[in-house]
């Protein structure tokens, strides 16, 4: 069995790092200000004093993203996205862009001086030239309320508070360097790492990652550096306070799929909006074992197919030796789980077990063990014996395709009495097992009934009334099919999906070697023996030579598959992953994968920024709130600004509000007021909404 079948190449590599042709240059800063480091990170309040007469400004909550097309915008810009941050973009390449002038960052709001702008993201700090109209303006703006600028990417030199590299820095390739948060850093926007940040190097031939790292000057706090020539250490990241401003200056190229971008994305969006933003972030992982109780198909290395999924010539549906869990392997599992400190969620199909027992003697040690130890796992229905719920499948033909009313010509599907009794057998299967199953979620075999390319390019008609009469809310999709979340039938009973990851750890392979031979198959060209899938896929690169079929999973296949899934971990994305039973049987090759994903991210990460594991309902229901929130923003209707250390938000009704705030930010009520959100990454943050009686949010911020 199996739940993702399709497996297409993985895409090209994301593009490295641009290293310059031309390093982005200034002329020095004519006077450096110096400001104390204690106040590094407090937060910044507008530098004119109010008064009756000349009131407190309101800063809106609100980014201004000036964007030259580079990585590094790019990068910073995702981050704002994904964490539901607003922000506007100035185009530099688009000759009709507006003038940044006074009038379009500032004006006056009920008789209050408005700052549209809460902070400003350059491509790097020369962008408008030192004399013009436009930098004055941007310095003026700046200096009068208060507001944070980063430069995204430029060089080390004394117009941005740091000594040239010549001068004991280094400048160069940063593949494999270890950089260090400082303790300013740690203290500060970093908060939420552990120490050390480790730059990729996916690659020996080619070089990812470039910088310049130099000496700070008077004026500037280093927040992350590297050690250099002669025993001392030179900044990558720091703070620069000059002439009544702040800049954050980043000295290295990035994009946003890197890992060491991805580690600081968050701590450069937090020093940005100086900790006060609409939007949240968490780091998710949750893993599905697809096909729990049944057997999974195995590869065939001569035929290059899979007997008993319907991809071999002649199939005629019955598996060849196919891949089994066994009670050790069970026990196997309870014991990692709670040595790793991870949830599994087993995606089980109690039809199938039933079958296995009848076949073996009446017997079924593995969901004896399972049964036994089901308090420890989190179970998803995955239907009683995982028929395919599309259509019709017609095997006469490689690939199949959906068969027809020959009369009629008419598209032969599954119907809603057959998915509704899978649903419904397998909910009592699992409650007469004692085993406590959420009927709001399902997995259907091989996400079958959802759309499938290019075979069946629309749901079973028949698919949105089964789920509807067993209360299901929540089904999963595959991601690499659609990315999208989207409705299954119409109205208040409209289930909604749930795209998954699928992982590089394939469903039909029991072992290392299967693992490796099948991914050759597909990850090499023709002249390599391989099936050409990469060479026909524009999106696909293909492997350089065939990998050493016994030691190609350890050395090549599980890295990159553990690099894939941190990389959606530490991108904001709660979608799961998921696997298959085969992959805890045999030789077990999934664990290797994901002790080296837990072992990176608690290597990186600070222990107030644990992994969330969210079940399908709350992943569904996160991707729910964003996309609500989105067509918020999109259409303009959020207003959200700060007035000193008070912030209000105004949304549509029933629209959920992310917000993200410093430790002691307490929240309005309409007597008195509550401690807002949750800890996260030494912030606080939550899904929020007006209280009682009211139609806004109000918090109300620390003052020290």
């Amino acid at each position: 069995m199996d739940s993702g079948r399709i497996r297409t190449p993985r895409t090209a590599s994301a593009p490295h790092a641009r290293r310059p042709a031309r390093a982005p240059r200034a002329p020095l800063a004519g006077r450096l200000a110096v400001l104390a480091a204690a106040g590094l990170l407090a937060t910044v309040l507008p530098s004119a004093q109010a008064t009756a007469a000349d009131p407190a400004p309101r800063i809106d909550l609100t980014v201004l993203v000036v964007d030259d097309g580079g990585t590094a915008v790019e990068a910073i810009t995702d981050e704002l996205r994904s964490t539901g941050v607003p922000y506007r973009t100035l185009d530099l390449n688009d000759p009709n862009r507006p003038v940044l002038g006074a009038a379009f960052l500032s004006d006056t709001v009920d008789g209050r001086p408005r700052a549209k702008y809460q902070g400003v993201v350059l491509p790097h700090e020369a962008v408008f030239a030192p004399d013009s109209a436009e930098q004055a303006a941007l310095v003026a703006y700046e200096r009068t309320f208060g507001i944070p600028q980063v430069d995204a990417y430029t060089w080390a030199h004394p117009g941005v508070g740091l000594d040239y590299t010549s001068d004991g820095g280094y400048s160069g390739v940063l593949d494999g360097a270890r950089a260090a948060v400082t303790p300013a850093g740690l203290a500060g926007p970093f908060r939420y790492l552990k120490g050390t940040v480790e730059f990729e190097d996916n690659d020996p031939s080619v070089d990812e990652s470039y910088g310049f790292a130099g000496r700070p000057r008077a004026g500037y706090t280093s927040l992350l550096d590297l050690p250099v020539g002669g025993g001392g250490r030179a900044s990558l990241i720091g703070e620069y306070a000059h002439d009544g401003r702040r800049e954050l200056v980043v000295t290295f190229a990035y994009n946003s799929h890197q890992r060491q971008y991805r580690a600081l994305a968050r701590g450069i969006v937090e020093w940005l909006t100086q900790g006060v933003h609409l939007g949240q972030e968490r780091n998710y992982l949750s893993v599905h074992v697809d096909d729990v109780l049944a057997p999974d198909a195995r590869w065939d290395s001569a035929r290059n197919c899979t007997p008993g999924d319907l991809d071999c010539a002649g199939d005629d549906g019955e598996a060849e030796n196919p891949i089994r869990m066994t009670a050790a392997d069970a026990q196997y599992a309870a014991a990692w789980q709670k040595a790793a400190g991870f949830q599994l969620d087993l995606v089980y199909n109690g039809g199938q077990g039933e079958q296995w027992k009848t076949e073996h003697g009446g017997t079924d040690p593995l969901a004896t063990r399972l049964i036994a130890d089901r308090a420890q796992y989190r179970w998803v229905n995955h239907t009683y014996t995982h028929p395919f719920l599309g259509c019709v499948q017609d095997a006469t033909t490689v690939p199949w395709t959906c068969a027809k009313d020959p009369a009629t010509g008419a598209v032969k599907w599954t119907s809603r009495a057959e998915i509704s009794a899978q649903i419904r057998d397998n909910l009592n299967w699992a409650v007469f097992k004692g085993i406590s199953v959420d009927r709001t979620e399902l997995v259907t075999g091989e996400h079958s009934g959802l759309k499938t390319l290019p075979q069946q390019p629309v749901d079973n008609p028949n698919l949105a009334g089964a789920l509807a009469e067993n209360g299901v809310e929540w089904i999963a999709g595959d991601n690499s099919r659609e990315a999208q979340q989207r409705s299954v039938g119409t109205g208040s009973l409209a289930a909604l999906t749930v795209p998954r990851h699928p992982m590089n750890v394939y469903y039909n392979v029991g072992t290392a070697a299967e693992m490796a031979d099948e991914y050759n198959w597909i990850y090499t060209s023709r002249a390599d023996g391989g099936s050409g899938i990469c060479e026909s896929n524009p999106a696909s690169t293909c492997l350089p030579a065939p990998l050493d079929t016994a030691t190609g999973y350890a050395d090549h296949i599980a890295p990159q598959e553990a690099r894939t899934a941190l990389s959606h971990v530490m991108g904001n994305d709660p979608r799961p992953h998921y696997v298959h039973q085969s992959n805890l049987a045999e030789e077990r090759i999934l664990y290797p994968v994901l002790d080296r994903v837990l072992a990176d991210y608690r290597a990186l990460f600070a222990a107030n920024t644990p992994l969330v594991n969210p079940r399908q309902k709350e992943a569904g229901a996160e991707l729910e709130r964003r996309t609500a929130w989105e067509r918020a923003l999109a259409d303009g209707k959020v207003t959200a600004y700060r007035i000193g250390a008070t912030v209000t938000v105004k949304a549509p009704s029933g629209v959920d509000v992310p917000l993200t705030a410093p430790e002691g930010t307490r929240k309005q009520l309409l007597l008195g007021t509550t401690a807002f959100g949750t800890a996260y990454a030494g912030t606080r943050s939550a899904w929020t909404g007006p209280e009682l009686l009211q139609t806004s949010i109000t918090l109300k911020l620390p003052t020290t």
